[in-house]
């Protein structure tokens, strides 16, 4: 222990021997009274202070401390009329006195205290719910004050009933409070354990305290100041010393799991019983109750509104539940598509990776051979010797052998093996060119293609052959699929949705067989000799090459559309761009 707390242990012992031996040998009488009230409203004055303080010091239990401070301060108030009526007036408590509705009512903040957990991480409590919990469980002790105690203490005044329902129902309040705090030390971990601990302490000293004040009074041997004062000023006293000794602690939130079956939902299981009770104190009001009409009608009375009170509260908890869940489902399903889109393009890009490695052995292999074929038919072209038919026939050879060379090279830029070229591009022109070289292919035919472009459209930052061959590829897709059906329309549009730059091919054909697996390697619908499976496959590399993004789905009313995003270049990503190729 610190040289402070010890400090603070020897100042609580020497205070507890003072008051103990000032009550026990001074005279009955007015000083000894003023002695008793001013001690308890003074250490009660001086525990709000210091729960308030803490508040202001510990941020991250501000809402714990501020309820305990609140607490305090209604018992300061309680106690403070207590010694108006003795110190000041000279005279005895009235019986019943409004002090005491404050009296009971102190204890709820001190439980909602506890009930918010400020043991736990942040992020482990809602605190809309926690609040309105809280409301629910100060309206319900309220209600039972007002069912209870109430009708004997205003309504139709009987000392003895009124004494005897509010000292019973004070002493269950004080026992749920001693429980929760009990729950509470035994779940928590380092500086909050002894927190709890002591006021776990103070409670119960307290609420021996209570008992053996009430059982004083019934027996007409209380007076303030006297013997039986003692141990509620060590109660009030401990709890002082709670509120000091934790500005000495570490109060984190703790990292473990909370043992669910003995914490996690006593706040809610609370709230539940207080709703379930309330139809229940009314049969008994209603039907086993035997006291006078006038009792039992304000009983009832005050039954059906805090139903209706509580009923409102239970409306609005279950509405933003109900807001919470539709977050939740909303954030599952856009999780559940990322996943099914980050799957899908692992898998595709897994299957391009591996027809890569192929294609990229195939012709680095074929390159061999036609490096020979060509050196050897420029050779022959270039003889003397040979006749003009024969030149010819090697020219031709040659021609071949470079086309075979262009196209090797092609499936090389496609498995990534040689980097491509890129520069500024406009996308609109791209297209309206990809349109215009298949009007001959559309001609006669009942075939309507359409292009709607965005005025200003911002460049992308690409290889202009590539993305042409790849817009080719979607309208002759789109062209056959319409052919299939004896014509259609194929619409083609290209907007701006910062960062990036959407278009759209759509057509009113047949729709895909597949929409999922049309970007697979070999994967085609078309009649053999008529496609080999590689087209989209191609065209998805060409697009991820870009960093964009592309899918394919089917039309509720019928058609394929094809969705391609190309992020927009900037002026920062263009002079990227360009200082590394």
């Amino acid at each position: 222990m610190s040289r402070k707390g010890k400090i603070g242990v020897a100042a609580l012992v020497l205070l507890t021997v003072a008051v103990g031996c000032a009550e026990r040998f001074a005279p009955r009488g007015f000083a000894l009274t003023a002695f008793g009230d001013l001690m308890a409203l003074a250490l009660l004055a001086v525990a709000s202070v210091a729960f308030c303080r803490n508040a202001f010091l510990q941020v991250r239990a501000r809402v714990f401390w501020l309820l305990m401070a609140f607490g305090s301060a209604l018992w300061t108030i309680n106690t403070a009329l207590w010694t108006y009526y003795e110190v000041v007036l000279r005279q005895e408590l009235p019986e019943p006195c409004i002090g005491d509705v404050i009296l009971f009512i102190h204890v709820v903040p001190f439980m909602a205290a506890v009930a918010l957990r400020p043991h736990r991480p942040q992020e482990d409590r809602k605190a809309v719910l926690d609040a309105i919990n809280f409301l629910m469980l100060l309206i319900w002790w309220v209600f039972l004050y007002a069912f209870v105690v109430f009708p004997d203490q205003y309504v139709s005044l009987n000392v003895l009933v009124y004494s005897r329902n509010y000292d019973l129902l004070y002493l269950v309040e004080n026992l749920v409070l001693v429980f929760v705090l009990g729950l509470a030390a035994t779940s928590a971990q380092g500086g909050w354990r002894k927190v709890y601990w002591n006021l776990f302490v103070a409670a119960a000293l307290y609420t021996l305290a209570s008992e053996m004040i009430n059982a004083a009074i019934a027996r007409k041997t209380y007076y303030s100041g006297s013997i039986y004062d003692l141990l509620f000023l060590i109660s009030v006293g401990w709890m002082v010393w709670a509120a000091f000794s934790s500005r000495r602690e570490q109060l984190v939130a703790s990292p473990g799991p909370e043992p669910a079956s003995r914490w996690a939902s006593v706040v809610p299981r609370l709230a539940m019983v207080a709703i379930l009770s309330l139809p229940l104190l009314g049969l008994w009001t209603l039907y086993a109750n035997q006291v006078a009409p006038h009792l039992r009608n304000f009983r009832l009375l005050v039954t059906l509104a805090a139903t209706l009170v509580l009923g409102l509260f239970v409306f609005l908890k279950q509405f933003l539940l109900d807001q919470q869940l539709i977050s939740l489902l909303d954030e599952s399903r856009h999780s559940y598509e990322n996943l099914q889109r980050l799957q899908s393009h692992l898998v595709q890009k897994e299957k391009l990776a591996s027809l890569g490695q192929l294609v990229a052995g195939a012709a680095h292999e074929i390159n061999n051979p036609l490096a020979a074929i060509l050196g050897y038919s420029d050779m022959l072209a270039s003889q003397e010797a040979m006749k003009g038919e024969q030149a010819a026939m090697a020219q031709k050879i040659g021609q071949q052998a470079r086309r075979t060379r262009d196209l090797v090279a092609d499936l090389l830029s496609f498995s990534q093996q040689n980097p491509s070229e890129k520069a500024l591009i406009d996308l609109g022109a791209l297209i309206q060119r990809a349109i215009q070289m298949h009007d001959v292919q559309i001609r006669g035919k009942n075939i309507r293609v359409e292009a709607v472009l965005e005025p200003g459209l911002p460049r992308i930052w690409g290889n202009s052959n590539q993305l042409l061959q790849t817009f080719l590829h979607l309208v002759e897709n789109a062209i056959d699929a319409l052919n299939e059906v004896g014509g259609g329309a194929l619409l083609v549009t290209a907007q701006y949705e910062s960062p990036d730059i959407v278009m759209q091919f759509s057509d009113s054909g047949p729709g895909m067989v597949d929409p999922q697996r049309v970007f697979d390697p070999f994967y085609t619908t078309k009649p053999v000799g008529k496609g080999t499976g590689l087209g989209l496959s191609a065209t998805y590399g060409v697009v991820q090459d870009h960093h964009g993004h592309i899918s394919c789905r089917n039309k509720a009313e019928g058609g394929a559309v094809f969705t391609l995003r190309f992020p927009a270049a900037t002026q920062a990503a263009a002079a990227v761009e360009a200082g590394s190729s």
